[in-house]
Formats: structure tokens, sequence, C-alpha cells
């Protein structure tokens, strides 16, 4: 499967670089994904009334610090699945701050918004921990939590941040967003299974006009990294789509 020279068809995810320096850095931010679920932050806000642009960003920010950036390195602390050469001490100094940043960010609205913030700080952070540290025998590790986690819950902190109040706009967006993160999930999971553990593949398909044609690992990624790339460019767009139609 692939060439031996640490080639794209090598590497643990379609995004990931070569391992080494600041290429592990990019590759720790899943940059296409992290894109993906903050994108669900600015839908989410922009169902609001009102879109207070300051807390739409300090709400970005703290999704950024502790999705992007703490998740992704418990992640990576958690078995090396992306193969990066960034230290364990990094994975970890990055994970605390990441989620420091993001609960220092989530008092601030605690101050101004509500109160009743708390209550998401306090669940985006066990999910954080609990999901890529595959805690309690990994039962939050499952695809029902990451859709709940990665797709409802950034919809649903985005809107309460801007009205201190949930509606049926923002738990209906939820549920769709929290589709999305399913697809998502269903589409990624043989895609890494194939880039992260399977050594080879071996087949072909035979048609109805007798026509062969080879089977490997490429084939059998093409679709699902397909729809995996659509979907990283469509979701932001209808996200900056729907911002701007409320503040343009």
């Amino acid at each position: 499967m692939g060439d031996s020279s640490g080639g794209a068809e090598d590497r643990p995810a379609f995004y990931a670089l070569e391992p080494g320096g600041l290429r592990d850095w990019w590759s720790l931010l899943h940059p296409p994904y992290t894109v993906w679920h903050l994108s669900y932050v600015v839908i989410g806000a922009s169902l609001a009334p009102d879109v207070d642009v300051r807390w739409l960003g300090e709400t970005l920010l703290a999704f950024f610090l502790a999705m992007g950036l703490a998740a992704h390195a418990l992640d990576e602390l958690h078995g090396r699945p992306l193969r990066t050469q960034i230290s364990e001490g990094a994975l970890v100094a990055v994970a605390v701050v990441g989620l420091a940043g993001a609960v220092a960010l989530g008092i601030d609205g605690m101050i101004e918004v509500s109160l009743w913030l708390g209550v998401f700080i306090a669940v985006g952070a066990f999910l954080v921990v609990a999901y890529n540290l595959e805690l309690f025998g990994g039962v939050f590790h499952s695809n029902l939590w990451f859709a709940l986690a990665w797709g409802a819950f950034p919809v649903l902190t985005a809107y309460f941040a801007q009205t201190a109040e949930l509606g049926v706009a923002a738990l209906l967006a939820a549920a769709g967003c929290a589709a999305l993160s399913a697809a998502q999930r269903a589409l990624s999971t043989p895609v890494r299974r194939l880039r992260r553990h399977v050594a080879d593949v071996r087949g072909e398909m035979i048609l109805g006009d007798g026509i062969r044609e080879p089977v490997d690992a490429s084939t059998l990624r093409e679709a699902p990294e397909s729809g995996l790339r659509l979907l990283s460019l469509a979701v932001p767009l209808l996200a900056a789509g729907l911002l701007a139609a409320r503040l343009l």
C-alpha cells in the first residue's frame, strides 16, 4: 500500500504532513476538521436574533483552544495516531494551556452573559478529556458522543453565549450538525483504519462486461476521503453564508 518514502499514501490522514518540526503542529491541528467544527460555532451564533461579534469571537477562540489544541494534543498523547515527533511534555502543556484558556473565556461569559454558561464549561471540559483519553473504558469515545460533543455542543454553546437561552432553532440546528458529525465519523473511521492499521490491500472488481479492475487501499479510500474533503469545505462556506446574511 503506497510507497515506502513517506508519501501521501502512507500518511495517517490526508491532511497530515511528513513528521518533524512545524509540520507536526500542522498535522496536530487537523486543519480541515478544526475549521469544520468551528463552523458549528458560527452556525449557532448566527441563529441568534442579534449577533454579538465579540461573543462570537470569544466562543470561537474558546472552542479552538479546547477542540483544536487541547483535544487534539490529548488524542496524540493517547497512542500517537498522527505519528508526530512532538514530545509528551509539549503535548501535555498544549492540552493544559488550551483547556485552561477555554475555561477562562467561559468564565468571562459567565460573568457577563449568564452563570448557566458554567454548565457548558463543565460539560465541554469533561468531554475533551473523557473522549480523547478514552476514560471510563472508552464509553464516551463512540460515534454517538462524537456527534453530540463535536457537532451539537458547539451549536448550543454558541447560541447560548449570544442569547442566554436555548430555542427550538438552536436545538434543530444542533441536531443537524450532530448528523453531519456522525456522517464525518462514518466516513473517516474506515479511512483511518486503512491509513493507520492496514498493511496491504489486494483484490479486484470484475465488472459486468468482464473487465477486471484492481482494488487497493487508495481505491477504498477515494470515495470517503473525497466526501470528507467536500464536507470540510461545504460546512465552513455554509457557516460563512449564514453569518454574512446576519452582519452584512
